[in-house]
C-alpha cells in the first residue's frame, strides 16, 4: 500500500489529504498535527474576538473524528515532526508519549508560517499577544471578555497589571497595519477598547493603491483609531507586564500589545531535510508542488509559487492557495498530476464600514523589475445608478504597462456592500489572462440599476487609465 504522509494539519495539509483519500481510497493517508486543532478558519479569528463568532468551534470547517471516521484518514494530533530523512523516506514525530518514526513513499511539508515578532524590545512581557492561532485567539477572546465583565463606572482604578487582577478595560496598542492590525483596530474599538495603531511605513495596508490605503487609514481615524505612520516601535515598556509602547517620537500608554507585523514561513524542518528554499524565503517548489528532493511536496504558507503578472516566485500566504495547491497535490499522489496554479496576490479586507480588495502588480519598482512601464491612475464613481436610493462611492486604481497596455494590478475601496471586492473578481480575471486595457473596457459586466452603474467603475477606470496612455 502507497503511504502518503502530511505534516500540518490546516488548510493546505487536510486538502491534501482528503483529495487523494478521496481519489484514491487505498491509500493509506497520515496526517501529523502537533496542535489539536485542524482544517480552521484563521482568517476568522478577528471576528471572534470581536464577538460576531461565539465559539471557536464556528471556525472548524472539518472535525478531527469527521477527518478519522468518515474520510478513513489517520489523523495525528498533539504530534509534532521533528525530523524528515529523504534518505531513508522517514519522518520522526514526538508527543507526550515519546518519538515515532513514519515511513512515507510521498510527502506533504504543509508547516505554515508563524507570526513576525519585530526587533522590539520588551516582548517578553506579559499583555503583549500574537494572532496566529487558535489559541493565540482564544487568549484574546478571554482579554476582551475581561474588560466586559466590568461596567465602566465599576473598573478599578487604572493601571498596567489590572487586566491581570480584575477586570478593566482601556488603551491598547496594534503594532503593524497590515490586515491583521487592521481587523483587530475593528474588533478591539467596537469592544469599547482605546485603539492606537502604529506603522512603521507612511502607510497602512502596504500592498494596496495609495488611494486604498489612504481611504482606509482616514476612516480608521474617523473611527476612532488612533492612527501612528511611520512610527516604528522601539520597545513595549513596563514592570512585569506592559505599560506602555515607545516610538522615537513618544510613549503612548497602553494595557495590551498586539504584533500584527505580519508572518513568515515555518522553513526549520524542511531546510533541515535538505529542501531548498527560493529567493523569497519560502520553500520553492515546482509547478506540481514538488520541492528539490523527490516526492516531497510543499504548499501553503510555508511555500511559495508563481505570481501569474511577473512569472516569479512571490510569497503570498492566504487561505485559497493554501487549499488550491493542497488539493492539487492530493490529485498528484492519487495518480492524476494536478498543477496548482499562480498566484495574483489577490487579497480583501474589511475595516468598520468600508472594504477594500487588490489583485496583481500596483507597486511600480516591482513592475520595472519585472520588465513593465507601470502607469497608474484613480477614479472614483457611483457603486449603482445615479437615482437608486443610497447609492456609494468606488475608488478604484488600476495600474496598466505604457507600452503594451497590459493590467498589471487594481486596486479598490467603498462602503462596506458598495462592492469593492466583488468588483475585484473582474480584475482577478484581467491580470491573469494578461488582458489589455481595451480588451478589459469590452467586458460585458453586469448591470442593473440596484448593483452597478451602465458604465461600471472598472470600465470607468479602463478609459481614464486608456487615455492617459
Amino acid at each position: 500500500m502507497t503511504t502518503f504522509v502530511v505534516v500540518g494539519g490546516d488548510a493546505a495539509g487536510m486538502s491534501a489529504a482528503s483529495k487523494a483519500k478521496r481519489d484514491d481510497p487505498d491509500l493509506d493517508v497520515i496526517v501529523f498535527e502537533k496542535g489539536e486543532w485542524v482544517s480552521y478558519g484563521a482568517c476568522g479569528l478577528p471576528y471572534y474576538i470581536k464577538g460576531e463568532i461565539q465559539t471557536l468551534e464556528e471556525l472548524v470547517s472539518v472535525t478531527p473524528e469527521e477527518f478519522r471516521e468518515e474520510r478513513d484518514i489517520d489523523l495525528r494530533t498533539g504530534r509534532e515532526v521533528v525530523d524528515i530523512d529523504p534518505d531513508s523516506r522517514t519522518v520522526t514525530a514526538r508527543s507526550d508519549e515519546g518519538e515515532t518514526v513514519q515511513s512515507y513513499d510521498a510527502l506533504l511539508v504543509a508547516t505554515g508560517a508563524a507570526a513576525v515578532e519585530p526587533p522590539i524590545d520588551g516582548l517578553d512581557l506579559n499583555g503583549v499577544y500574537t494572532l496566529g492561532s487558535m489559541t493565540d485567539g482564544k487568549e484574546l477572546r478571554e482579554f476582551v471578555a475581561r474588560s466586559r465583565e466590568t461596567s465602566p463606572n465599576d473598573q478599578p482604578d487604572s493601571g498596567p497589571a489590572c487586566q491581570y487582577l480584575e477586570n478593566c478595560s482601556g488603551p491598547v496598542g496594534i503594532v503593524g497595519g497590515g490586515y491583521i492590525g487592521v481587523e483587530m483596530a475593528e474588533a478591539l474599538a467596537e469592544n469599547g477598547f482605546e485603539v492606537h495603531l502604529f506603522q512603521r511605513g507612511d502607510r497602512v495596508l502596504k500592498g494596496f493603491s495609495d488611494a486604498t490605503s489612504e481611504a482606509v487609514a482616514d476612516h480608521l481615524g474617523e473611527q476612532g483609531v488612533s492612527v501612528y505612520l511611520n512610527a516604528a516601535v522601539e520597545s513595549t515598556v513596563g514592570d512585569g507586564v506592559v505599560e506602555a509602547v515607545v516610538t522615537a517620537d513618544e510613549r503612548v500608554p497602553v494595557e495590551m500589545v498586539l504584533l500584527g507585523a505580519g508572518v513568515r514561513p515555518r522553513t526549520d524542518l524542511a531546510e533541515a531535510a535538505g529542501i531548498e528554499l527560493g529567493p523569497t524565503g519560502a520553500i520553492a517548489t515546482d509547478a506540481h508542488r514538488e520541492t528539490n528532493v523527490e516526492d516531497v511536496y510543499a504548499a501553503g504558507d510555508c511555500a511559495e509559487a508563481e505570481h501569474v503578472v511577473t512569472g516569479d516566485p512571490a510569497y503570498v500566504p492566504l487561505a485559497l492557495t493554501a487549499n488550491r495547491h493542497g488539493r492539487a497535490i492530493g490529485r498528484t499522489i492519487a495518480g492524476t498530476p494536478t498543477k496548482g496554479g499562480g498566484i495574483a496576490g489577490t487579497a480583501a479586507v474589511k475595516a468598520f464600514e468600508i472594504e477594500a480588495a487588490r489583485t496583481g502588480v500596483l507597486d511600480h519598482d516591482e513592475a520595472r523589475e519585472a520588465g513593465f512601464d507601470p502607469v497608474t491612475e484613480t477614479i472614483e464613481a457611483k457603486s449603482r445608478a445615479g437615482y437608486y436610493p443610497e447609492s456609494g462611492t468606488v475608488r478604484v486604481t488600476l495600474t496598466a504597462d505604457r507600452e503594451s497596455g497590459q493590467v498589471l494590478g487594481g486596486s479598490l475601496v467603498s462602503e462596506y456592500g458598495e462592492g469593492a471586492v466583488h468588483r475585484s473578481h473582474a480584475l482577478v480575471g484581467a491580470v491573469t489572462e494578461g488582458v489589455t486595457l481595451g480588451e478589459l473596457s469590452n467586458y460585458d459586466l453586469a448591470y442593473a440599476p440596484p448593483f452597478n452603474t451602465t458604465w461600471d467603475p472598472i470600465l470607468t477606470a479602463t478609459k481614464v487609465l486608456g487615455g492617459k496612455l
